[in-house]
């Protein structure tokens, strides 16, 4: 073996490394965005039955997780897994660009995994702050959050408009998770070839409930955005939160916000089976 082919193979063996140890790291971010919806979908059931207490969101799940007594390490090692999680989705984003020069059909399914994948990085970055600022004490709600972001669009010049075309896109989300659960596209997220076929059979259900059931709380967050937007009205624009409370004032409420609750729980356990059996590209 030569000097160069040493050196080449030594690299190709550093760089799976490096691989192994992010893709390690992602496995620690899909756990902790699984805990997220788990923690979600108990603050939502109480609120459903006994009035809750923490918002029904992302902040209160992580001041819950905050308040336990180890919450505080917890949620640093949940910050460090879902930075490596939106480390993964960039290198995705990487990897995706080769197909911007194919063929239209593969520009095209680039473009869109490009676009997808820089969304999700957004979203596990913006979740790894929250964990910090929850470990460090300085977590608010949510709501108030959506309510004064909102509020400072509203003071931009086109803001109102703005407004509205965030909150379509987030109605946007909501359709396309909803149809990504019926049509079970998400399990090209997932590498099954070890599953057992019951483990298969779990998994596709748990996916289709739980992306349906995001869906259904992601397009209600994009409806209020919307009607922010139109009422010029910050306060309308509750987040999550909003989205889940106005569940619950809908007919037969605590039914509906108990099964979206259970669904989100089911999109939880998802996360878990997908750290177990990651995607491999």
């Amino acid at each position: 073996m030569t000097a160069r082919n040493s050196a080449g193979s030594a690299a190709d063996t550093a760089r799976r490394a490096d691989g192994d140890a992010l893709e390690g790291l992602a496995r620690v971010g899909l756990i902790a965005y699984g805990i997220v919806h788990l923690l979600i979908a108990w603050l939502s059931l109480q609120l459903a039955w006994s009035g809750g207490g923490q918002s029904a969101d992302q902040s209160g799940a992580l001041q819950t997780l905050a308040d336990s007594p180890v919450g505080k390490p917890l949620l640093w090692v949940l910050a460090v897994g879902l930075v490596a999680l939106a480390a993964w989705q960039l290198a995705e984003v990487f990897r995706q660009r080769r197909g911007l020069s194919g063929s239209g059909e593969e520009k095209k399914e680039a473009t869109v995994g490009i676009v997808k994948s820089v969304a999700k990085t957004v979203v596990y970055l913006a979740l790894a702050v929250l964990c910090v600022q929850n470990a460090t004490g300085g977590g608010s709600s949510g709501s108030g959050q959506q309510q004064q972001a909102t509020s400072g669009v509203f003071a931009l010049p086109g803001g109102r408009f703005l407004v509205g075309v965030a909150g379509l896109v987030v109605l946007g989300v909501g359709v396309y998770h909803v149809v990504k659960g019926v049509k079970q596209s998400f399990m090209k997220e997932i590498d099954v070839a070890d599953a057992s076929p019951g483990q298969r059979r779990l998994i596709e259900r748990l996916g289709t409930v739980g992306y349906i059931a995001k869906g259904v709380a992601l397009g209600v967050v994009g409806v209020l955005l919307t009607y922010a937007a139109i009422t010029y009205d910050a306060a309308k624009a509750s987040g999550l939160d909003g989205a889940m409370r106005t569940i619950l004032d809908a007919p037969f409420g605590k039914l509906l916000l108990t099964l979206v609750a259970l669904g989100i729980a089911a999109y939880g356990v998802f996360c878990f089976f997908r750290a177990r059996y990651p995607q491999r590209t």
